[in-house]
């Protein structure tokens, strides 16, 4: 992944599992740095990534183009195994570039805050889609194609209502405090997520009835002074 990426003009931040356990790769002998020996695996294998450097680019423009989904590649070259000549040069590659990442990460706090920010807006989201998906105990069981694609496309809508009407019920609450006084940065803005569901009730009964037009929107609460004044 951290080699496709990196052809693709991507940088592939993920938060690595076990990472005190990860070895470090480089183009000398480990011995070039007794220091960092222990923490140096094998060395990359340059030939294989110049060997295959024409198909690399080949598998840049199929991508890029349309030709092949990403998904099948990686699950071709994964099964191929080491003796794939290509699957070797992509593996040299990205143990070029997750070094790169591992040695970043482990001296700058700010790549590893913005990292794990947008990690936990991405569980957030997949714990959203959990909570409304609990039909079926969370399960697609349709057994054909077409099925399966209009569960999860009723899924991803119902989903994005949810996170539409926080959108739009989050900048009503920020534009009333502002003018109550309130000071909110936009520095603060970028850290809120509509991502929550408390306030939505996805058990019980669906009552559907005509929307007033008069009126677009639901009042919004009243937060008592005190806890305005904690909050700030």
């Amino acid at each position: 992944m951290f080699g496709l990426c990196h052809l693709l003009g991507y940088r592939f931040a993920p938060r690595i599992k076990d990472l005190k356990e990860r070895k470090l790769y480089t183009t000398e002998k480990p011995s070039t740095w007794p220091l960092l020996a222990p923490l140096i695996g094998d060395t990359v294998e340059t030939a294989a990534i110049l060997g295959q450097w024409t198909e690399l680019m080949r598998l840049k423009a199929s991508i890029e183009t349309g030709a092949v989904v990403p998904s099948v590649i990686v699950r071709k070259l994964a099964a191929a195994g080491a003796g794939n000549a290509l699957a070797r040069a992509l593996r040299a590659l990205g143990r070029i570039e997750r070094t790169l990442f591992t040695l970043q990460w482990l001296s700058d706090p700010v790549l590893r805050q913005r990292s794990h920010a947008g990690l936990n807006k991405g569980e957030a989201s997949n714990a959203l889609r959990r909570a409304v998906f609990f039909h079926r105990q969370g399960e697609i069981r349709d057994r054909t194609f077409e099925n399966q694609s209009f569960r999860a496309s009723g899924l991803s809508l119902i989903t994005a209502a949810i996170v539409h009407w926080n959108t739009v019920y989050l900048d009503r609450v920020v534009q009333r405090l502002r003018e109550q006084g309130t000071v909110v940065s936009n520095d603060l803005l970028p850290h809120v997520a509509p991502l929550g569901w408390e306030h939505i009730a996805l058990t019980g009964d669906y009552v559907w009835t005509a929307p007033d037009l008069t009126v677009p929107f639901r009042p919004l609460r009243e937060v008592h002074d005190t806890f305005q004044a904690l909050a700030a």
